[in-house]
């Protein structure tokens, strides 16, 4: 049986094996995946005893995107620049590949799931951290009018600035100097874990034109999320879809099957209403 796994820790909660197997049904594809713990000190030997004992593929997630990255024999150009890896790919001769594909899967569900406009538009990210980077490039390519990246400390926004500039028209700001109204808002803080909001006038929400979305996802809204509806924003989505989404780039990768998502992301937001 051909294996993937999904990397991380803590990991029990993870989605991944659910949205695979679903994958594997409707591309009526013969293979098993798992969840693995990997020990905090000890990811970079886990998963070589992974693929050294036959394994095909794995994603990776917190807090383990950045060591994947270094573990890597040979990268995709976008996970080179984002620093970060969320999927592993054993190749014939046993090296290991590795690629970034949460930014693609983010720009798929804002495009085709919501039906989101990037090009020409002007989009706001809320952080600085390695959730940013992963999706600062297929942003980019959509050519929107202008990115900002927001941050409380604007010197780590300004650098990702510098590091991108080549893309696209992106630049930096502190959260206070914000009150323009933006077309697409994206938090990529850490903000919604803790309950709380990043700190932004209401002006950058632009009522019933504005888009929000979360990378977080939950039963419930997120704070960012209900502050997003209270101010007017058109739509207000969470990330469940971009893990649907970035998993189907994986598994067609993978498997070399293109899957519907449609169906898969409707069962799981039933199960998460359903709790």
């Amino acid at each position: 049986m051909d294996r993937y796994v999904v990397f991380g820790n803590p990991i029990g909660h993870s989605k991944s094996p659910a949205i695979h197997r679903l994958f594997a049904e409707q591309a009526a594809q013969q293979l098993e995946y798992s969840t693995q713990l990997a020990p905090l000190d000890g990811f970079s030997g886990c998963a070589r005893e992974f693929f050294h004992q036959g394994g095909l593929g794995g994603n990776v997630t917190v807090p383990f995107k950045e060591e994947a990255y270094r573990l890597c024999d040979e990268l995709t150009p976008r996970a080179e620049r984002a620093g970060a890896v969320n999927m592993l790919s054993r190749l014939a001769d046993g090296s290991v590949r590795g690629d970034n594909t949460d930014g693609e899967g983010l720009v798929r569900d804002l495009m085709a799931n919501a039906g989101v406009e990037l090009a020409g538009k002007r989009v706001l990210l809320l952080g600085a951290g390695g959730a940013v980077r992963g999706v600062l490039e297929p942003l980019l390519e959509q050519e929107p009018a202008a990115l900002v990246i927001a941050n409380r400390t604007v010197e780590k926004a300004e650098l990702l600035a510098e590091v991108f500039a080549e893309l696209g028209p992106v630049s930096a700001s502190a959260f206070g100097v914000l009150a323009e109204p933006f077309d697409v808002i994206i938090n990529a803080t850490a903000a919604s874990l803790a309950g709380d909001l990043p700190p932004l006038a209401a002006s950058v929400i632009a009522p019933g034109r504005t888009t929000c979305y979360d990378m977080m996802y939950g039963k419930a809204p997120t704070p960012f999320l209900r502050w997003a509806s209270e101010h007017g924003a058109a739509q207000a989505l969470d990330g469940l879809g971009m893990l649907v989404e970035q998993a189907a780039v994986a598994f067609q990768y993978w498997r070399g099957v293109a899957v519907n998502t449609a169906p898969v992301l409707a069962l799981l937001r039933a199960q998460l209403r359903e709790g």
